[in-house]
C-alpha cells in the first residue's frame, strides 16, 4: 500500500521528533516503537525514520533486513527518494524508513558530501505534510548522523534508564543540542526527558528519578516506563508491546505517554 493513500489525523502542522541519548541500552528504540504504535492507536498517521546502524527499530516492527531494497543509508548518500524506502511496519497507521548496518559507513561518507547536515532534513521536507509525527531512532553517539537527526528535527525526547551514572554525560549531550541550535536549527528544543526501565520497587529507581526531575523539572514526562520481561521479548515477534501485550503495564505506560506526547505537541 502506498502510505500517500493514507489520510493523516489531523491537517496540523506535523512534529518532528528525535529519540536521542548518546549513552547505549537506555531504551531508545523501545521508545521509537512503542511511542509511534502507541501514536497510530489513535488514529495518528506515524513515520519512523530508523537512525541507528544497528536497525534495531527496523527488526523490531517487523522488518527483515535482509530484504531491504533501498534504505536510510541511500537517501543521505545516494540521492534515492525517501518515498521509495518508507515502508509498512507491523504497527497499526506507523511507516518505516529502514537501516542497515550500511548506514555505519554514512558517517566517513558524509564528510565530503555538500550540506552534509542538511541531508536528513532535506529529505524529510518532501514527506513531512504527509504524517502526523515522524520519529528519529537516533545512534547511540553525537557523531554526523545524530547532528543530521537534531537538524532535522523540531525536538528532542531523551530517556534515561533508573540507573547509577543515569545524568553522566548528558551535560554533553545537552552541549550538542546547543550547538546544532545555534548553528544549525534555531527552533531546536528539548521536547521531553523520560524515566525508561523503572523499578518501583527499588530505592535507586525512585531515587535517580528524583534526581533526574531535579535537574530537569517541568520537561520531564510524568509517566515512567517501567522494567518488564514482556517489553525487551517484544521485538524478537516484530510486534509493538500494545500487540504483544496490550494488557502488560508497559504497554499502558506507552499508552499513558502517547497521551503527554499529543498534549505537550
Amino acid at each position: 500500500m502506498d502510505f500517500t493513500d493514507v489520510e493523516r489525523k489531523t491537517n496540523e502542522s506535523s512534529r518532528v521528533i528525535a529519540i536521542l541519548n548518546q549513552k547505549g541500552g537506555v531504551g531508545k528504540s523501545t521508545t521509537t516503537i512503542n511511542l509511534a504504535a502507541a501514536l497510530g492507536e489513535k488514529k495518528n498517521k506515524v513515520l519512523i525514520v530508523d537512525f541507528d546502524p544497528q536497525g534495531n527499530a527496523s527488526s523490531g516492527l517487523g522488518i527483515d533486513k535482509n530484504e531491504i531494497d533501498s534504505s536510510i543509508y541511500d537517501v543521505l548518500l545516494n540521492e534515492t527518494d525517501i518515498k521509495d524506502v518508507i515502508l509498512e511496519s507491523s504497527a497499526k497507521h506507523v511507516y518505516l524508513a529502514p537501516a542497515t548496518i550500511q548506514l555505519a559507513g554514512a558517517e566517513i561518507e558524509l564528510v565530503s558530501v555538500m550540506a552534509r547536515e542538511m541531508q536528513l532534513k532535506n529529505a524529510l521536507d518532501e514527506i513531512r505534510d504527509e504524517f502526523d509525527y515522524i520519529l528519529i531512532d537516533c545512534p547511540p553517539s553525537l557523531g554526523l548522523l545524530t547532528i543530521n537527526a537534531l537538524t532535522a528535527v523540531d525536538s528532542v525526547i531523551i530517556p534515561i534508564q533508573a540507573e547509577y551514572y543515569a545524568l553522566e554525560g548528558v551535560s554533553k549531550l545537552l552541549e550538542s543540542i546547543k550547538m546544532v541550535k545555534s548553528k544549525l536549527n534555531k527552533h531546536l528544543e528539548i521536547f521531553g526527558v523520560l524515566i525508561t526501565m523503572y523499578d518501583s520497587r527499588t530505592s535507586l529507581s525512585k531515587q535517580v528519578s528524583e534526581e533526574v526531575r531535579n535537574y530537569f523539572d517541568e520537561k520531564m514526562f510524568k509517566t515512567y516506563i517501567p522494567r518488564t520481561v514482556k517489553l525487551s521479548e517484544a521485538p524478537s515477534y516484530g510486534l509493538p508491546i500494545n500487540q504483544y501485550a496490550p494488557l502488560n503495564k508497559g504497554a499502558i505506560a506507552y499508552k499513558n505517554l502517547a497521551k503527554e506526547v499529543i498534549k505537550r505537541a
